[in-house]
């Protein structure tokens, strides 16, 4: 199950040292925002797009959960960050 990609964006400053400091790639980023698993609208213009993901040595499913502001253009990716409790955050079924 699918959602709309986000292929035009730009990457705030806040995002950016988020991401340095959790440890995330702008790959693993990138591969959310183009293909989210899951994309919930938080506020009025603001998604979370999320996807779980293999992650590290040996390797664990984490939820990669990007939020981003698409009422502007290019949508600005405002944060990022991994989560291992998928259920939590997860919309539907396990």
């Amino acid at each position: 199950m699918g959602h709309q990609p986000i292929l035009d964006f730009v990457f705030t400053p806040h995002a950016e040292f988020e991401m340095i400091r959790r440890g995330l790639d702008e790959v693993i980023i990138r591969q959310v925002l183009a293909k989210p698993e899951q994309s919930l609208e938080v506020l009025k213009g603001r998604l979370v797009l999320q996807s779980r993901i293999l992650m590290g040595e040996p390797a664990r499913e984490y939820l990669v959960r990007v939020v981003v502001d698409v009422d502007r253009q290019p949508a600005e990716v405002v944060t990022a960050y991994r989560t291992s409790k998928v259920s939590k955050y997860w919309e539907g079924e396990k």
